[in-house]
């Protein structure tokens, strides 16, 4: 079964939650993060994104320049290995192509967008090494997906120059999140072999619940992401893993839980010696959170 894209048709709120003035770290701040790393043989870091509207990947606002300054400081992955939100596939599924194509899987937006390619290769022999990798479930590889909005929209401001090979891993929604940190245990070993590996998705994500008048988020919105925010700093996995605990705040911030499950992804590598910093942390438009993560 192929995978399926969720659909963006909010244009008026996608747009302006897109928008911003200042980026909340800066080149020298993740320079500082990534020090140890680039001095050192240490594996490569981790990243969880909150990428909201596709339009962040031609506008100029404070998370797609927080993108930049990441991209800037990073060390130069061998390639990069995506979980998005917007492929979710019966079974696991990771992409195989030489040249996957720019998938623009949303309506209702400036033709700028659609004509917005990000032609980064694909790479055959890591998607190959990722499936021998993953022995929870048995892994397809796919010849036609591509990259969709999750991934190239964050990579088009991170890597413009579109030249590190790049594949992505599909979402199983059949699968319980609890199952999805134990697979993503299974990647680590890609680290060691210089890939970057990126959840993209959004901790809180409720599009029927958005309001542009809100510059925030909703109490509900900032308390779901304050809890997690924690959980994470105290490498309380569990609690993360086991979200819908926090009741009637996680059902409204995680109304379906493809945007958060990338978050598993990522945190399920984090070592015990590991860090991990944030950036781009802000609630907007009532009921999404921006919020990001390095581990490292």
């Amino acid at each position: 079964m192929k995978g399926f894209s969720v659909r963006m048709n909010r244009r008026s709120f996608l747009q302006q939650t897109g928008l911003g003035i200042l980026a909340m770290s800066t080149v020298k701040d993740f320079k500082d993060i990534f020090a140890a790393s680039k001095d050192s043989d240490s594996i490569m870091p981790v990243l969880f994104v909150g990428h909201g509207s596709p339009m962040n990947a031609i506008e100029d606002n404070e998370f797609s320049t927080g993108w930049m300054n990441v991209g800037k400081s990073l060390p130069k992955p061998k390639a990069i290995l995506c979980v998005s939100a917007h492929w979710q596939t019966r079974g696991t599924m990771v992409t195989a192509m030489e040249k996957p194509q720019t998938i623009h899987d949303f309506g209702g937006f400036p033709k700028a967008l659609f004509d917005k390619q990000y032609p980064a290769p694909g790479s055959p022999e890591f998607a190959k090494e990722t499936k021998e990798l993953i022995k929870k479930t048995s892994v397809s590889l796919d010849e036609d997906w591509g990259l969709d909005h999750g991934t190239w929209s964050v990579l088009a401001r991170m890597f413009p120059n579109a030249d590190i090979p790049t594949y992505q891993l599909s979402l199983d929604y059949t699968q319980p999140p609890e199952y999805h940190y134990e697979l993503a245990k299974e990647l680590q070993e890609l680290r060691k072999k210089g890939i970057l590996i990126i959840g993209s998705g959004n901790i809180v994500h409720n599009l029927r619940m958005v309001r542009l008048e809100m510059p925030d988020g909703f109490d509900w919105a900032v308390e779901f992401d304050d809890k997690i925010r924690k959980a994470l700093e105290e490498r309380d996995h569990k609690s993360i893993i086991h979200y819908e605990d926090y009741g009637s705040i996680a059902k409204l911030s995680i109304p379906t839980n493809e945007h958060y499950l990338p978050l598993l992804y990522a945190i399920a590598l984090q070592q015990k010696n590991e860090n991990l910093a944030f950036f781009n942390a802000k609630n907007l438009g009532g009921s999404i959170s921006m919020r990001s993560l390095i581990i490292h």
